[in-house]
């Protein structure tokens, strides 16, 4: 696989259902990692973005060879769930 959409994501969170909704109807693949489960590669992110809203999510590009890698966080990257989906179905196209 070329192109890898990560979302940071919490199960209270009904933005973070929202937008995997929206993935989902459209069959989008992405990999969904709740920040509790996953708390080190969360703080992370947060570290590096300066936000710890969700969802979040992490747009990885030929990840085999070279990968690049950009961060995506809510008020900072996008508004809402709807924009935030469309970066993330633009990138996968």
């Amino acid at each position: 696989m070329d192109k890898i959409a990560v979302l940071f994501t919490m199960k209270q969170c009904p933005f973070c259902h929202m937008l995997k909704e929206m993935l989902d109807k459209e069959g989008i693949d992405y990999i969904d990692r709740d920040i509790h489960e996953y708390e080190e590669e969360y703080n992370l992110f947060v570290e590096v973005t300066e936000n710890e809203f969700v969802p979040a999510f992490m747009l990885i590009d030929s990840p085999e060879d070279n990968p690049v890698t950009r961060l995506y966080a809510p008020d900072r990257d996008f508004q809402d769930i709807n924009e935030g989906a469309k970066i993330i179905k633009e990138f996968l196209k």
